[in-house]
């Protein structure tokens, strides 16, 4: 049976974080999670039996010290986490996807997919992505759109793979969770409104990504991003104060425990505060929203292989934990 819940070797940096967890047949409810693995109810320690991790980004000035006081209280009931199923962390109401945000990344799509009747060598291809990697990053205009949170799934969850979708892929993202609402704020500001920080893997399926009917219209992001539980999402919410610096955390991702994705945040285009942002400056994001900042080199695509029912990804970030989810076919 595969295992919907988490172990102590799979925790994360600084003494708590924030999960969404669940008893076998109860309610989900935020909790505080312990390094040493140990579970807090929050509705109990906060008194309000509705509340939610949410309410407690849209406080997050003063439920930050609040937590930290809670994390060291012995005298508070708690659990062991292998008691509980862990869900998404949050909620959101809005996401926030970034695309071609690391150099690596975007020069292999860029030779992966080539274009018909583009007959240029592998070498003229690559160095024309670069060119245009630069470009971008001296023109600062990171590239956002829109994701819908019901495509987001548990970090442990089974990840349907729907009988359309013919070429599935991975992307493991770094998630920046919004605390206090943000709009038009510039970077040196941005990273104020950051609660904390997350996983994502971002499937895609690359062959609905550009629309072969009228190939005018460019990407088509619902089709391709946003199937039901295209999203796993988590484990926890570790704050920004523990986590720190994001400019040179490792991500990895393993298929059936082969790595395929290992790289540095080092290689993105555009930092964290930036793309925080540039988000703001056309949307209001609110407290709990997510904004994914890419994925690095090492997808499917790359490796001529995409997921197919039975594969098992593990996703880690440095400080933030790791998820583990099974591919399964949808029935036909």
């Amino acid at each position: 049976m595969f295992v919907k819940s988490a172990s102590a070797s799979a925790l994360f940096a600084g003494p708590f974080a924030l999960a969404t967890l669940s008893h076998p047949d109860g309610p989900a409810f935020p909790a505080l999670v312990t390094a040493d693995a140990q579970v807090i109810d929050l509705r109990t320690a906060f008194g309000d039996k509705s509340l939610a991790i949410r309410d407690l980004l849209e406080t997050w000035d003063t439920a930050e010290e609040r937590l930290t006081a809670l994390a060291g209280d012995s005298a508070l009931e708690r659990r062991p986490l292998t008691d509980f199923r862990v869900h998404a962390p949050v909620e959101p109401r809005q996401v926030f996807q970034s695309g071609a945000n690391y150099r690596q990344h975007v020069i292999d799509l860029h030779v992966a997919h080539r274009a018909p009747g583009d007959d240029r060598s592998e070498d003229e291809r690559r160095a024309e992505a670069a060119e245009i990697m630069d470009r971008r990053a001296d023109e600062d205009l990171p590239y956002v759109f829109i994701g819908l949170p019901s495509a987001i799934t548990g970090p442990y969850d089974d990840v349907v793979l729907p009988s359309w979708a013919e070429k599935p892929d991975w992307e493991l993202e770094l998630v920046a969770v919004i605390g206090r609402p943000a709009h038009q704020v510039p970077v040196e500001e941005a990273l104020s409104h950051v609660a904390g920080y997350t996983i994502a893997n971002d499937l895609t399926d690359r062959a609905t990504v550009f629309r072969r009917d009228m190939p005018q219209i460019g990407t088509d992001w619902l089709r391709s991003k946003n199937a039901p539980g295209f999203t796993p999402l988590g484990p926890w919410i570790v704050p920004a104060a523990t986590v720190g610096d994001t400019d040179d955390l490792r991500l990895v991702l393993k298929l059936n425990g082969e790595t395929m994705q290992d790289e540095s945040t080092k290689d993105m285009i555009f930092d964290v505060a930036r793309m925080v942002s540039y988000a703001s400056q056309t949307a209001h994001l609110l407290p709990g929203d997510l904004v994914l900042t890419g994925s690095p080199a090492g997808n499917g695509m790359h490796w001529g292989r995409l997921l197919r029912d039975g594969d098992v990804m593990d996703g880690s970030i440095t400080g933030l934990g790791a998820q583990r989810t099974r591919c399964v076919a949808e029935a036909s």
